[in-house]
C-alpha cells in the first residue's frame, strides 16, 4: 500500500490542470497532465499503469492493477504531479554558496560567470525556464521545474566541488563539509 500515492493532491487557486491520454509508441496508452499556473506551464507523463481522476479542486491517483511496476510508479507519480502543481505556483529555488579567497560569481545577461580559481572566468549558460540570481557569495538557481533546478545546482557544484582541508569550493547552503586535519610539522630538535 502505497501511503503517499493515496494522498490527494489539492489544486491551487490560480493553477489549471488537465488530463489528457496519449498513446505511447508500444501501444500503451497513458496521459499527459498539463499544469498551468502564474509562473508557467509544465506537462507530466503518467504511465498507463497510473490513472488519473480529477474532481472538486483535488487530483486522486490510483493503480490500475496491483502489479509490482504498478506499485512502484505510484508515489512516484503522485510526487511528480504535486511537484508540477508546486512549481507553476510558487516556484523552486535552490542556493549554493562559494568559498574561498578571491571566489566571485556574477550574472551577465542572465549567463552566470563563475571566477573559482581556474586561468579563466567559467560561463553558465541557463537551460530554458532556469534563471540566476546572485547576492554575495550566495548563488540562487531559479525555476518552475523541480528536477531541472536541481540538476542546473548539482551541475554548478561539480565544477569546483568543496575540498575537505580548507573548504574551498561550491557548495549547497546548509551542506556539512567533513573537514580533515591537515599534516602535522614535526618540531625541530626531534631525532637522535
Amino acid at each position: 500500500m502505497s501511503r503517499i500515492g493515496n494522498k490527494e493532491i489539492l489544486i491551487l487557486e490560480n493553477v489549471t490542470v488537465k488530463a489528457d491520454p496519449v498513446r505511447s509508441a508500444n501501444g500503451a496508452s497513458g496521459q499527459v497532465l498539463n499544469v498551468t499556473g502564474e509562473n508557467g506551464s509544465l506537462s507530466v507523463q503518467v504511465r498507463p499503469e497510473i490513472q488519473i481522476s480529477i474532481s472538486d479542486g483535488k487530483i486522486l491517483l490510483t493503480r490500475v492493477n496491483e502489479t509490482k511496476l504498478a506499485k512502484s510508479l505510484h508515489g512516484l507519480s503522485r510526487t511528480l504531479v504535486a511537484n508540477a502543481i508546486e512549481g507553476v505556483s510558487k516556484g523552486f529555488k535552490k542556493d549554493l554558496e562559494i568559498i574561498g579567497v578571491g571566489f566571485r560569481a556574477e550574472v551577465a545577461n542572465n549567463i552566470l560567470q563563475l571566477k573559482i580559481g581556474f586561468s579563466h572566468p567559467v560561463e553558465v549558460k541557463p537551460r530554458e525556464g532556469i534563471s540566476f540570481e546572485v547576492k554575495k557569495n550566495i548563488i540562487s538557481v531559479i525555476g518552475i521545474d523541480k528536477q531541472l533546478v536541481g540538476q542546473t545546482a548539482a551541475e554548478i557544484r561539480n565544477l569546483k566541488k568543496p575540498e575537505p582541508y580548507k573548504g574551498k569550493g561550491i557548495k549547497y547552503v546548509g551542506e556539512k563539509i567533513i573537514r580533515k586535519v591537515g599534516k602535522a610539522v614535526k618540531s625541530a630538535g626531534t631525532g637522535a
